[in-house]
């Protein structure tokens, strides 16, 4: 049987190797997978090539890490099939995630350690999309403050 050679690089920079918090329906998931993963594992017994890989390969190489590319492709098949016209990759998520939290409120300093930015211009010039949720509730907040120096009640 070939050996295939697998080579993880080192992170971009010292912050991109950190710890995240997740919630409960996230560790679910991971107990899901590694049940899964178990008894895939079992199943194949020796071809298995287990360097303990969370999300790994179960088809023509088992064992080995999916590629991105094999994760895109897999993506874009399962959008094809929905009625949703997007054009949605992994990375992509991450820049939805980063606006989601931005107008969740979550401080630009706990965005800035999760994505293991060094500077917060970085997330701001590349990450934070500012939503049409925090565009309206700038201008409420605005005219509220305006309403608040004029004795004006506004209605939002």
């Amino acid at each position: 049987m070939l050996q295939r050679k697998c080579q993880i690089l080192p992170p971009k920079t010292k912050k991109s190797r950190r710890k995240i918090a997740i919630d409960q329906f996230v560790i679910d998931a991971f107990k899901k997978n590694k049940t899964e993963q178990e008894r895939i594992i079992k199943h194949f017994g020796q071809s298995y090539h287990n360097n303990g890989y969370v999300f790994a390969n179960v088809n023509r190489h088992p064992g080995y890490p999916l590629l991105i590319k094999f994760i895109k492709s897999r993506m874009a098949r399962i959008l094809k099939k929905t009625d949703l016209n997007l054009n949605v990759t992994p990375h992509s998520l991450r820049h939805t995630h980063t606006s989601l939290l931005a107008e969740a409120g979550v401080d630009l300093d706990e965005i800035m350690d999760g994505l293991g930015h060094q500077d917060d211009e970085t997330t701001r010039r590349v990450y934070l999309h500012v939503t049409e949720g925090r565009k309206q509730e700038a201008a409420d907040k605005f005219s509220n403050f305006m309403g608040n120096l004029t004795g004006k009640q506004n209605v939002s």
